[in-house]
């Protein structure tokens, strides 16, 4: 956190020490913590040990945002991964948009990972792809897709286009091995999503080679699901999975 920059309230990382299971709960593009706490908590209430780390460049201003790179977007979720293998032998990975990319990403980096759930994960936008011929050094912002109306997302008013060309690298990288993911996966996607297309979840679920998965369709949700008319059946959902892989471990 820069001097200039300082954390907005909300978007604080958070950390909740429980049992031996990990849950690594990554929040999406130009958005918070505030979007995966929900989650987080009732992780945490179950027993589990939880990280919502804070992606580097979000959480304080869109300039500070502008700076950063896919890079520093992996060594967020890096760390937070280092610090849940410190306390537990077992973890799991969840992130809503391109916190399911990075999901993504850290399963094709670490087999070891117990299984996955991506949330309206990104792995191509068509809208995002000319982010190179864009003159301008910001967009309106991309934040809080939800249709329950009484909810928002504390998420950028503006979007770098800087960004943009940082996301679709991270897009790239991680498509392109989609196939190296082995791990079970529970995937979830929004039947209407105003920022990442539907079909990427479904290309996500037909490339990832694990022979234990399930696509999700969530009926009554945006793009941020986790903090929309389903976030208690994603938890539901999540909690079954997780203890359904636990149980088959254990026998």
């Amino acid at each position: 956190m820069s001097e200039r920059y300082p954390v907005v309230e909300g978007a604080e990382p958070f950390y909740f020490e429980g049992n031996s299971v990990g849950i690594l709960v990554s929040h999406g593009f130009t958005g918070s913590t505030q979007s995966m706490r929900p989650l987080g908590e009732a992780y945490a209430k179950a027993g589990y040990t939880v990280c919502g780390p804070r992606l580097k460049g979000h959480g304080t201003h869109y300039e500070e945002m502008e700076g950063t790179t896919y890079e520093d977007w992996a060594t967020s979720v890096e760390e937070g991964y280092q610090w849940l293998t410190e306390r537990c032998s077992t973890i799991f990975v969840t992130g809503l948009s391109m916190g399911g990319t990075l999901t993504l990403y850290l399963a094709q980096h670490h087999p070891e990972i117990k299984a996955i759930i991506p949330i309206n994960a990104a792995i191509d936008i068509k809208a995002m792809a000319g982010a190179q011929q864009i003159q301008a050094r910001f967009l309106d912002a991309i934040g809080s897709d939800i249709k329950n109306p009484a909810v928002t997302e504390l998420a950028y008013e503006k979007t770098p286009v800087q960004s943009l060309k940082e996301i679709n690298k991270l897009m790239d990288i991680v498509k392109n091995k989609l196939n190296e993911i082995t791990c079970p996966a529970l995937i979830f996607v929004s039947s209407v999503d105003n920022v990442v297309p539907p079909d990427n979840s479904r290309v996500i679920y037909e490339e990832i080679s694990s022979k234990d998965k399930n696509l999700i369709t969530l009926e009554n949700s945006y793009h941020v699901a986790t903090l929309d008319h389903d976030q208690q059946l994603i938890i539901d959902k999540t909690l079954e999975f997780i203890e359904r892989v636990m149980n088959q471990t254990a026998v």
